[in-house]
């Protein structure tokens, strides 16, 4: 199947998307199925997930078009069994095919699919139990590997409350012949009759908020949104054919089901590993990114920053390995720090990779996936920007390694059609370049809101624009209302997008405003008893201004008896860098500071821990 055509029919001559009112998910990936099975591509090889649950060599399971098609199928065929249109149906599992055949069945079953976590994941019982309740999911999708914790954690719940467990794994290919379009059922008919909307425009899917700053929301993504986003990746990213996608995000985060389910739709070929196994062995993943053999595809990857100094320390190339065929690693989720890309880039450089493969790009749930991605020929770009104006709400660049400097890595540009312009969060006026402000975009990617919450949409989704520019306004072309407030802060300097930071996150201290990754950046070069990306800062309220608090993760060959030589080292750090003297700096043991699911610091969850910890103190 050529993809360029494919996607290209997506596309009008001008470059504006054309979705057809009756185009969803579902109904797009069996139109590109029927469409290769016909061409004779039902026997192409499509998936291959590596298990390493008993070999450091791993496993491959492998999986062609048409297999893939008859599993989600069956999938698909169990829940018209079992549940009705439009209920959810939660996916409780770790990264594996099941998983892939778990989303897409539920699409094709016209139910929407709410993507979880295996529940031996450990630190999420809470986020897992709020997100179930939530969500109301009539049924759950599991695997065999994971099925024994599903059960576990609804053991305590009375039995006319649980939803229907289903195995994925253990149901048989035949079942897929029982499979039905649900539109040309009675109920799909019944619905179709009295909806009030096209189905390019229903709910898709939902996308539960990490907690790691509220109790979690979820994310309506419709069918719009999503293939907007995906095809506006898809330009801005200048996908080149073939290609391979190798991956090991959790399937249960945006950027992660997402891509997976993209590239399965369209049969693209695709390598899976599970997280943990990534992070046991980083190899397993520089491995897949090398080329073997006659593998002459472009290879794709999607990662966070810590990846990048991971695979650094512990994935390092053999001497015969070409990273040549590397096309596009984009890098996002987490900030991206200057050492991980120029770490990474001066080790696999020297073995072929191209610099500008790499692309440290922005986005988040709330726009389906990304808003911006690096579109020139300067990527990766990091910029060096004065510590003081910064704080007074102005990017001025100064030369690197200056006493003053700030490092900042540019995100890239605004993936087209979509807006994202820079505003005062005060008076919502549109702010020029170089000033600091909270991200505000505007496009058919922007998911509906969330769930049952109409207060949080309002204050999120639906946003109007104050003033705008006289000039430069990069509001230019689309409307004051329905614009999408990120809650992050950054800043726009010649075309470059600069996170700064979250706008709820901002330490304000005697007047001041200070960025927790600039502070954090610091305490982590200030002693090597500090674990790697495992330090949170924060403020809490004072007597007459706001204290700094920092948590510190202790590295893991440290012993609690350097503590205190660290702490010094690190007020020293803090106070000489930042003007600031912390409050409190606190050592705890690995893993102690709370995470997202994601694996993110949660600043705000710590500050509430110490906050509720020191109340009557």
């Amino acid at each position: 199947m050529n993809i360029e055509k494919a996607i290209g029919q997506f596309f009008s001559p001008e470059g504006d998307l054309l979705l057809a009112p009756q185009l969803t998910l579902a109904g797009m990936s069996e139109l590109m199925y029927q469409g290769d099975f016909h061409t004779g591509g039902g026997d192409r090889h499509a998936l291959r997930f590596w298990d390493f649950s008993e070999s450091r060599e791993g496993t491959a399971v492998d999986y062609t078009r048409t297999e893939i098609n008859t599993r989600i199928k069956a999938t698909a065929a169990r829940l018209q069994q079992i549940a009705k249109m439009g209920d959810r149906v939660a996916i409780l599992a770790g990264n594996s095919p099941e998983y892939i055949f778990a989303f897409l069945g539920a699409l094709y079953a016209g139910m929407v699919p709410v993507p979880l976590y295996d529940p031996n994941e450990p630190g999420h019982g809470d986020h897992l139990k709020a997100v179930l309740g939530d969500s109301e999911a009539k049924v759950v999708l599991t695997n065999g590997s994971s099925a024994a914790a599903v059960r576990e954690h609804f053991s305590e719940v009375p039995s006319r409350e649980r939803p229907r467990i289903l195995a994925v794994d253990s149901l048989p290919d035949s079942l897929a012949e029982a499979y039905v379009n649900p539109m040309t059922t009675l109920q799909g008919q019944q619905m179709a009759a009295m909806a009030t909307t096209m189905p390019v425009d229903n709910l898709a899917f939902l996308q539960y908020t990490s907690g790691s700053t509220r109790t979690p929301a979820g994310v309506v993504l419709t069918n719009r949104s999503i293939l907007t986003n995906v095809l506006q990746i898809f330009s801005a990213v200048d996908l080149k054919t073939p290609l391979r996608l190798s991956m090991w995000l959790p399937l249960h985060h945006d950027m992660g089901i997402i891509l997976a389910v993209f590239v399965t739709i369209l049969g693209l070929p695709m390598e899976l590993m599970r997280p943990r196994d990534f992070i046991q062995q980083p190899k397993r993943w520089t491995d897949q990114l090398a080329t073997r053999g006659e593998d002459d595809v472009n290879v794709y990857s999607v990662v966070p920053n810590f990846a990048l100094e991971l695979a650094v320390r512990y994935g390092k190339p053999d001497a015969d390995q070409d990273f040549s065929s590397v096309e596009g690693l984009i890098i996002g989720s987490e900030p991206v720090s200057e050492s991980a890309v120029e770490n990474f880039a001066d080790l696999f450089t020297q073995h072929g990779l191209n610099r500008l493969s790499m692309r440290p790009s922005y986005g988040l749930a709330e726009a389906s996936l990304l808003v911006t991605t690096p579109q020139t020929g300067t990527r990766p770009f990091i910029q060096h920007f004065d510590r003081d104006e910064l704080a007074a709400g102005k990017a001025v660049p100064v030369e690197k390694g200056s006493a003053s400097a700030v490092t900042f890595v540019s995100n890239g540009q605004v993936v087209r059609p979509q807006a994202l312009t820079i505003i005062d969060p005060e008076t919502k006026a549109e702010l020029p370049d170089g000033a600091v402000g909270e991200l505000w975009t505007h496009g058919q990617n922007n998911a509906a809101g969330y769930l049952d919450r109409p207060e949080d949409t309002a204050a999120t989704f639906n946003q109007t624009l104050g003033e705008r520019l006289a000039e430069g306004s990069r509001a230019e072309g689309f409307p004051d209302t329905g614009w999408m407030a990120t809650g992050d802060l950054g800043v726009i300097l010649d075309n470059e997008t600069y996170i700064t930071g979250r706008l709820k996150d901002l330490v304000v201290i005697a007047g001041r405003n200070h960025y927790p990754q600039d502070i954090e950046a610091t305490v982590q070069e200030a002693s090597e008893h500090v674990r790697a990306d495992s330090v949170a800062a924060f403020s809490v309220p004072g007597g007459d201004v706001e204290q700094l608090v920092i948590l510190v993760e202790r590295a893991d060959d440290a012993d609690a008896s350097g503590d205190a030589e660290a702490v010094e080292a690190i007020r020293s750090a803090v106070s000489s860098i930042h003007g600031l003297s912390p409050t409190e700096i606190r050592f705890m043991a690995p893993n102690e500071i709370s995470r997202s699911s994601s694996g993110k610091i949660a600043r705000r969850v710590n500050q509430k821990k110490y906050l509720a910890e020191n109340a009557g103190a």
